[in-house]
């Protein structure tokens, strides 16, 4: 189990379910989060992570090595306010494995 409610992706749900993802941080731009789910093959592509969420009208997928960590949604409360999107996890990537000792 990694920091924060942040778990290990291999552990992720790859049935359909949303779940929050934290992406890697590149070139392209820091690390974010973002709600993503396992997809089977489709018209869209092969199998994968997707995202359509974030970007409405559009279905954005991931490859494994972009994703670092994943966390439930959290469960909505009646009468609550939504709750804040939580922080990408920023821990080193050695404390996601373990150290193999």
């Amino acid at each position: 189990m990694v920091s924060d409610g942040w778990r290990h992706m291999q552990s992720a749900p790859r049935d359909g379910t949303r779940i929050l993802v934290t992406t890697r941080a590149s070139e392209q731009g820091p690390a974010e989060v973002d709600v993503a789910y396992w997809a089977k093959s489709d018209q869209f592509g092969l199998e994968g992570w997707r995202a359509a969420d974030s970007h409405p009208g559009q279905v954005f997928g991931y490859a494994d090595p972009e994703l670092l960590c994943w966390m439930p949604l959290p469960m909505p409360q009646p009468g609550a306010a939504r709750a804040p999107m939580p922080q990408p996890w920023q821990g080193e990537e050695g404390e996601l494995f373990g150290s193999g000792i």
